[in-house]
């Protein structure tokens, strides 16, 4: 990927959960839920505030990320799905490694 995000945007590609079933019935693709936790890919330099200065992000590549339902901006990149949200949508970034 040659894609490489501005000032404090994040590109992000989701995790992929587990076939999800409930009560023995096989929930199809159109209907579940994406996830929300991914691992960052890039990042960008950080956000210029008002005194001139930029200020650096608090999350780097590879960190494992929880964001909203709604949250960013859906890309396709090289045949692959990514997220590019701004950092302020990250709601936590979690200490467990992604699941491959």
């Amino acid at each position: 990927m040659n894609a490489r995000p501005l000032h404090d945007r994040l590109i992000v590609r989701r995790l992929e959960e587990g076939e999800q079933q409930i009560g023995g019935i096989i929930i199809p693709d159109s209907a579940k839920e994406k996830p929300q936790r991914g691992t960052v890919i890039a990042v960008g330099n950080g956000r210029v505030n008002k005194n001139g200065t930029r200020v650096p992000l608090d999350v780097k590549a590879g960190d494992l990320v929880l964001f909203g339902k709604f949250t960013g901006q859906e890309v396709s990149l090289d045949g692959e799905d990514y997220l590019v949200m701004r950092e302020d949508d990250v709601l936590a970034v979690s200490d467990a490694a992604p699941a491959r």
